[in-house]
C-alpha cells in the first residue's frame, strides 16, 4: 500500500550537501538485493511445501510473518536501521510469500507464474507511463491515491475483525461479479502506488538526500510490488473459481 515510511516532506528536509547523495542507480541496485533475498527465501518454503514438508513450510511462513511485522515497525521508527532492517524484512516476507504462493499453486496450478508475470507487466507499464509523463505524481494524485488505499485497508480491517465474530462483508471477497470487480479495483490502486515509489526515488536523487535513503526507495518499491502480487493472485483465484 502507500508506503508510510517516506513522504514528500521527508525528501525536502533531508537534502544533503556535505556527504554522498542518493542516486537512482543506487536505489535500483538495492531493490535487486531485496528481491534476491525475497526470492531466495520464498523458494526455500516453496520447495519444502511441494516436497511434502508442509509443517515446516507452515512454520517458516509464520516465522516470516512475525519477523516481517517486527522489522517493518523497526523501519517505521528507526531510520538508521533501514540498511539492516530492510534486508531482514525482505527475507522474512519471502518466507511468508513462499507459503502463500505454494498454497495458491496447489489449488490453482500455474497461478503463481501468471501472478508474477502480471506483477512485472504492471511494473514496467507504469514505469513507462511515468517516464513519458503520461501519469504525473501531483499532490492531487497523491491525495486521491492515499484516500483510496486507506479505504481498502479499512475494508480489509473491518472484514478481519468481523471474521472473529463469524461475519464478513458480503460479495466483495467472493468470486461473484462484485468480488471480481472489487479485486480489479484493488489491483489498479496497488499498481498506481508504484508511481509514488518511482517519484520518491527520482525526487530523492534530484534533491540530493542522503545515500541511506536508497534503501527507503528500494523498500517502498518492494512493499508495493508484494501487495500487487498478492492482489493479482487473489484476482486470478477468483477468476479460476468461476
Amino acid at each position: 500500500m502507500t508506503n508510510p515510511v517516506f513522504n514528500q516532506n521527508m525528501v525536502e528536509r533531508e537534502r544533503v550537501l556535505d556527504s554522498e547523495p542518493m542516486t537512482v542507480n543506487g536505489a535500483i541496485n538495492k531493490t535487486f538485493i531485496l528481491f534476491a533475498l525475497l526470492l531466495g527465501a520464498s523458494l526455500v518454503v516453496w520447495d519444502l511445501f511441494f516436497k511434502g514438508f508442509t509443517d515446516k513450510a507452515f512454520m517458516l511462513g509464520m516465522v516470516g510473518l512475525v519477523v516481517s511485522i517486527i522489522s517493518f515497525i523497526v523501519i517505521m521508527f528507526n531510520r538508521k536501521a533501514i540498511a539492516i532492517a530492510a534486508p531482514v524484512y525482505a527475507a522474512s516476507e519471502g518466507l511468508l510469500l513462499g507459503g502463500i504462493s505454494a498454497m495458491f499453486e496447489k489449488a490453482y496450478p500455474g497461478i503463481a507464474i501468471q501472478a508474477i508475470t502480471g506483477t512485472f507487466a504492471a511494473l514496467f507499464s507504469l514505469l513507462f507511463l511515468y517516464r513519458i509523463g503520461a501519469i504525473k505524481c501531483s499532490e492531487k494524485f497523491r491525495s486521491v491515491l492515499f484516500i483510496s488505499t486507506l479505504s481498502i485497508a479499512g475494508i480489509y480491517l473491518i472484514n478481519l475483525i468481523g471474521s472473529f465474530f463469524g461475519m464478513q462483508i458480503p460479495q466483495i471477497f467472493t468470486s461473484s461479479t462484485i468480488g471480481i470487480g472489487f479485486s480489479i479495483l484493488v489491483v489498479c490502486i496497488a499498481a498506481l502506488n508504484l508511481i509514488i515509489d518511482f517519484d520518491f526515488i527520482e525526487q530523492g536523487a534530484q534533491n540530493m538526500i542522503g545515500k541511506n535513503y536508497e534503501w527507503y526507495g528500494a523498500f517502498g518499491l518492494m512493499v508495493t510490488l508484494v501487495w500487487l502480487y498478492i492482489e493479482i493472485l487473489n484476482l486470478l483465484a477468483k477468476l479460476r473459481e468461476r
